[in-house]
């Protein structure tokens, strides 16, 4: 989809100028679509509303046309149940900016097959890849290419993913995921504070996940407090809760009954969600 226009994948569609593609400026989210339902639409939204107004971004002024817009593209691509990726990119600003296109932002989306991640995680660490006191700390702007870069080196070292750390030597988060760790009753994880993007799991699991004796808080981490956690997961919209079995190559507790008993809880939010949102009509047709 682009600009509400949905194109071959292969067709030019956008300006060899424009500013937003060679700067990085703009925004993007990534969301779960479960039988045609947008999984937390609503909550993706107003974090890329935060995000666009931190960056100067023009957001489309209505989510609920956008939405229409998004189901056409899941029908047209038989994608009920899929990733879809949407991304709004700044036109105008600077030297380099393309010609007018009658937007000051274009708005594009596209769907693919949800990956599937295995059972665990090993996890790589790098320092000083997050900078916590930056005013942009936590916005998700398609100026992804450090991200990248890291999580290709990590791989390129037999690892998954990679641990970011901040300036004062916390976790921060991974390049596409957030940082949980178990302590007896209590989970933690990473403050906004510490640098990390405001993940939509980790928002659900902080604010509407409740399962009887644990209790989900933020709490700044160091790489030594996750090596004594009882146990280590990651949370991502496609990867759900995830086991993170070593870290640098040092095995991660697995008492594993925390994990499981929170990626119940949200399995069941899962549910009743798409539950609710198929008997409003808020699902692309098949």
């Amino acid at each position: 989809m682009h600009n509400g226009a949905l194109v071959d994948n292969a067709c030019p569609t956008l300006s060899a100028g424009q500013l937003g593609l060679l700067s990085g400026w703009g925004i993007f989210t990534t969301m779960r679509v479960i039988d045609g339902v947008f999984f937390e639409y609503d909550r993706h939204w107003a974090r890329m509303s935060r995000d666009a107004a931190a960056l100067h971004v023009t957001l489309p002024s209505d989510p609920e046309e956008t939405r229409r817009m998004l189901f056409q593209l899941v029908e047209a691509n038989h994608a009920q149940n899929s990733t879809l990726r949407l991304a709004v990119v700044r036109n105008s600003g600077g030297m380099w900016a393309g010609p007018p296109k009658g937007g000051a932002s274009d708005v594009i989306a596209l769907t693919a097959d949800s990956k599937h991640w295995g059972s665990s995680v090993r996890l790589a660490c790098t320092a000083h890849a997050r900078h916590a006191a930056s005013q942009f700390a936590g916005a998700k702007t398609l100026s992804w290419a450090m991200n990248l870069t890291w999580l290709e080196s990590a791989q390129m070292r037999g690892f998954d993913e990679v641990i970011l750390l901040n300036e004062r030597g916390e976790a921060a988060e991974c390049t596409s995921a957030n940082l949980f760790a178990a302590y007896g009753n209590q989970v933690w994880t990473p403050p906004l504070s510490s640098g990390c993007l405001p993940g939509i799991t980790r928002e659900v699991l902080l604010h509407e996940i409740r399962v009887p004796g644990i209790e989900v808080v933020e709490k700044a981490l160091l790489p030594a407090d996750l090596d004594a956690a009882d146990e280590v997961f990651i949370t991502s919209t496609t990867r759900n809760l995830l086991r993170v079995a070593e870290i640098e190559g040092r095995p991660m507790g697995n008492s594993g009954a925390m994990r499981e008993a929170l990626a119940a809880a949200f399995q069941a939010y899962v549910n009743r969600y798409v539950e609710v949102g198929t008997a409003r009509g808020e699902a692309a047709k098949r």
